[in-house]
């Protein structure tokens, strides 16, 4: 199953009053692994980004001015989103955004995301299984340990990163047994909490071109050892196990 974890930061909020993408990130998965594959483009929204934004993600109208605008890139974003389920965090705003702007280019090709693609909303997923509690990403990295310490303003491909392992982890990892109360008493929130605290063994992603892993192949005098150890074993008195 082929699936595309996908992100976007935009000049605003709503598209309706005119808002545009200023930023897609996507990372492949395959069989719920990553790939290595990702698309990543900024993008000239042919208007200001309000200033609120600006807080939020830090990409200013100076840096977007040289910038390909969303029609020149919409053939090669599309074709990589094309056939896949995308898994996107709170997906009808980015869905929405995408959307307008293939709305704006008029292709006959493109048309709505959902005749391209299926979708899945992991923030909906995130509430089913933890209602009544904060599911926004920073919330869901505290929960199910996954490191986002590089995560201080918002960036489009960094936050599809940092989903796809929040995703493989909701779906496939366990972080407890689901019980309402700890040992000690405590609520399972305030257990996640100081778990959150303690654990070490936090999602960290590896350079893709990281060196493979050296195997050393045990020699034949180190074979032969192992033999006659076994063999020694096999004959003294007593059970043993390996």
């Amino acid at each position: 199953m082929r699936q595309v974890v996908l992100d976007t930061e935009t000049t605003g909020l709503d598209p309706k009053n005119g808002h545009r993408i200023i930023e897609i990130g996507c990372v492949e998965l395959e069989n719920r692994k990553l790939t290595g594959r990702h698309y990543h483009q900024y993008i000239n929204p042919q208007r200001q980004v309000d200033d609120g934004a600006i807080e939020v993600h830090g990409i200013t109208n100076e840096f977007l001015a040289d910038k390909p605008v969303f029609a020149q890139i919409a053939d090669e974003f599309m074709a990589f989103c094309e056939g896949a389920e995308l898994v996107i965090h709170n997906a009808p705003f980015d869905v929405g955004f995408i959307n307008a702007e293939l709305k704006l280019l008029g292709s006959p090709r493109w048309q709505h995301v959902n005749a391209h693609c299926s979708v899945l909303d992991t923030l909906a997923l995130a509430r089913e299984k933890h209602p009544g509690q904060k599911n926004n990403l920073d919330a869901l990295c505290k929960r199910y340990f996954v490191d986002n310490s590089q995560r201080d303003l918002h960036g489009a491909l960094l936050d599809a990163e940092i989903l796809a392992d929040v995703y493989l982890m909701m779906t496939g990892g366990q972080t407890d047994l689901g019980l309402a109360q700890g040992g000690d008493g405590q609520s399972s929130e305030e257990s996640e909490q100081a778990k959150g605290e303690s654990v070490s063994s936090v999602i960290r992603r590896l350079p893709q071109n990281r060196p493979s892993l050296r195997v050393i192949q045990a020699s034949g005098h180190e074979q032969e050892a192992h033999l006659s150890m076994l063999e020694l074993l096999q004959k003294s008195a007593g059970k043993h196990f390996w």
